[in-house]
């Protein structure tokens, strides 16, 4: 996001049929992320995802939750040929739009959404990025919506695991302006861009689920 290269431990994908990426993360979580979504998800029509990567997850998605209508959004022209090659013939997937959420007003350029999806980006980015993030995202949602962010975090300023040490030491040497964000900071933004906190669950692999909900009016 922003133009930030990916640290070369993140956002492995390699080439696959036609345009299409494959990332060995996606494709390893994806099944849990639909269990989490088929859990979580709210009623309404419309869901966004952010930074969607290749498309292996908003197809799997669009196929679990058939009610929403999906638009998938990325930075980047390849990995956005991928996700558009992976949602070729899925009705209820839009094309990929260009969209940094790192950057401001994208919340109103991109309102009604019942559902906001976001993996894996948060360990990628600066605080001063997440921040800008999560202040958008009550602006693009629908009273009710709710937003779904999944990924590694500290909890509570600590690093819970060896892989999870190894993992935040290897991004902060590659750019000292990323790294794992803690969880009741996440929390905090979250609740002080008008968000209520939902649910907090924990996930394979040491990551954690944040489910903030837009209030009704």
């Amino acid at each position: 996001m922003s133009g930030r290269v990916p640290p070369k431990t993140a956002s492995i994908a390699t080439p696959a049929e036609g345009a299409k990426l494959v990332a060995p993360a996606a494709s390893r979580n994806v099944q849990a992320l639909c269990a989490l979504l088929d859990q979580v998800a709210p009623s309404g029509a419309r869901a966004l995802e952010l930074a969607s990567g290749t498309g292996q997850h908003i197809v799997a998605f669009a196929a679990q939750l058939p009610r929403f209508q999906w638009q998938p959004s990325e930075i980047d022209a390849v990995r956005r040929a991928s996700i558009d090659a992976y949602a070729s013939g899925v009705d209820n997937v839009a094309p990929a739009v260009a969209l940094d959420a790192t950057t401001p007003d994208w919340g109103a350029q991109h309102g009604g959404q019942d559902l906001i999806v976001l993996v894996n980006l948060l360990h990628l980015i600066s605080t001063p990025e997440t921040e800008r993030l999560i202040s958008q995202i009550a602006p693009a949602l629908n009273p009710g919506g709710r937003v779904v962010l999944y990924g590694p975090f500290l909890r509570s300023g600590d690093l819970i695991s060896d892989g999870d040490k190894a993992f935040h030491t290897s991004l902060v040497e590659q750019d000292p302006e990323i790294g794992y964000k803690d969880d009741f900071d996440v929390m905090d933004l979250l609740q002080g861009a008008g968000l209520d906190m939902a649910e907090v669950i924990e996930m394979p692999a040491n990551n954690l689920a944040l489910v903030a909900e837009k209030p009704s009016i």
